[in-house]
């Protein structure tokens, strides 16, 4: 639980991004390869305001999944990147007046019990831990 500021940070940067992406790809309107050079297209695309500031957020996101990476184990921080749905999906509620109906917040109510689950596998681990490591110690205590 220590990098737990971290993991978060890596969450909301990255449902920060895809938010600047939906905005992005909204005020192009609907893209179209028809007549125009591909390559000139997709250069269009990544350098308008939104999506370019997007994708800068996702790599500071990437970034910071690094560092999180560096000091947790995989199978604890990877599931806290779900909590990315939920904050996109509550955001482009609120934004761009997508549809939250009663099956979507079913699916964001079993995400966050999911993570919660998760997050406490790290306590108990860390309790197993401790224990494990007093009761050798008593053990050698005992030897001597």
């Amino acid at each position: 639980m220590k990098y737990i500021g971290f993991i978060l940070f890596t969450v909301m940067t990255n449902a920060a991004a895809q938010l600047m992406l939906k905005q992005g790809m909204l005020s192009l309107g609907a893209v179209s390869f028809e007549g125009v050079n591909p390559i000139i297209r997709m250069l269009q695309i990544v350098f308008s305001p939104w999506v370019f500031l997007g994708l800068c957020t996702f790599v500071i996101s990437m970034a910071s999944h690094l560092y999180v990476l560096s000091k947790v184990e995989l199978s604890f921080a990877y599931p806290f990147l779900s909590l990315a749905y939920v904050a996109v999906a509550v955001f482009a509620y609120f934004i761009f007046r997508e549809d939250l109906n009663a099956w979507r917040i079913a699916g964001i109510a079993l995400i966050c019990v999911g993570t919660v689950l998760i997050a406490q596998s790290d306590r108990s681990h860390r309790d197993t831990t401790v224990a494990s490591s007093s009761t050798s110690t008593q053990t050698s205590e005992f030897v001597q």
